[in-house]
């Protein structure tokens, strides 16, 4: 006779455990702010080529506007809770401040 293990699948998730880019978007917002690569990596591909295009057009002058807003940006998302991170800038798609 052959026995079969009794599974255990109660209690095992079926929900996809949620990939929260907080720290790396908050970080990258600060440091390279004015190139928008915590819009990249957040998916907000128009976003991060409006910064990009800004910075690079205007030789670098727009960059310090636009590092302004990505460092308040880079500092708004490490001040969130996980959840409200992820709720607002993944689930959400909030794309500006």
């Amino acid at each position: 006779m052959e026995t079969t293990k009794p599974t255990e699948d109660w209690n095992n998730s079926q929900l996809p455990k949620q990939e929260n880019k907080k720290v790396l978007a908050g970080i990258m917002g600060i440091i390279f702010g004015g190139l928008g690569i915590h819009k990249f990596v957040l998916g907000y591909n128009t976003e991060g080529i409006i910064m990009l295009a800004i910075t690079i057009c205007t030789c670098g002058f727009g960059g310090i506007l636009t590092g302004l807003v990505g460092f308040i940006e880079g500092i708004i998302y490490l001040t969130k809770s996980d959840e409200e991170f992820y709720q607002t800038y993944q689930v959400g798609k909030k794309g500006w401040l």
